[in-house]
């Protein structure tokens, strides 16, 4: 059965759940199916219901949001997101756009993501260059370029596994959550969620476990 899928990140004052939850209620999605992450902002913020949401979502299905920075922190991730909807059959809804109500599966939010796009790619090159500056500076500096890893929780694994179960890419997964494919087989093994054999996989170095 095709249905609306809600997902809502909000900070932790109560008229921002409210005003969301009732916005993606209004546009149709049902209690059952909406998500909701609380006290969730900034651009390190880990978003459990965001990948509950995204797991469930079937092709036919529709994603619907509230305003587009609930997708992503920059335009690179957004379209990254949007992309993987796309390929799995899923439309987005995004019912403030600019003032405008915007779906995907219509003329006008094909040619949003189009633009989108282009803005995308400006941003990331960019954002490169960037990198790569501070990078040379650090290494000019004699600076250590390593830093601390990012600890992930068995929630993370579980919520990982759920997605590629239910089609996502692993190695795409696996960076979204902030690991190595390596990590992920690890950890899913020594949580029952993969069989003990690990198959042709090639263990690799990563910063994150």
């Amino acid at each position: 059965m095709i249905k609306l899928i809600g997902y809502a990140r909000i900070s932790t004052r109560q008229q921002d759940t409210d005003v969301q939850r009732a916005e993606l209620l209004a546009a149709g999605v049902r209690r059952d199916d909406l998500y909701i992450d609380q006290g969730s902002s900034g651009a390190r913020a880990v978003r459990p219901q965001f990948y509950a949401a995204l797991a469930a979502l079937e092709p036919g299905d529709t994603f619907v949001i509230a305003t587009l920075d609930r997708l992503g922190q920059s335009t690179q991730n957004v379209l990254a997101v949007s992309k993987r909807l796309s390929d799995r059959g899923v439309e987005l809804r995004v019912l403030d756009l600019g003032g405008e109500d915007v779906d995907t599966g219509t003329p006008m939010g094909s040619m949003l993501f189009t633009v989108l796009a282009a803005l995308g790619q400006m941003e990331h090159e960019i954002k490169r260059e960037r990198v790569l500056d501070s990078i040379d500076r650090r290494r000019k500096a004699g600076k250590n370029l390593g830093g601390r890893p990012r600890r992930i929780t068995n929630r993370q694994i579980r919520n990982a596994n759920r997605l590629i179960e239910a089609g996502e890419p692993t190695a795409q997964v696996a960076r979204d959550f902030g690991m190595s494919r390596a990590t992920f087989y690890r950890r899913a093994r020594t949580l029952g969620l993969l069989p003990d054999q690990s198959g042709d996989e090639t263990p690799e170095s990563d910063g994150a476990s």
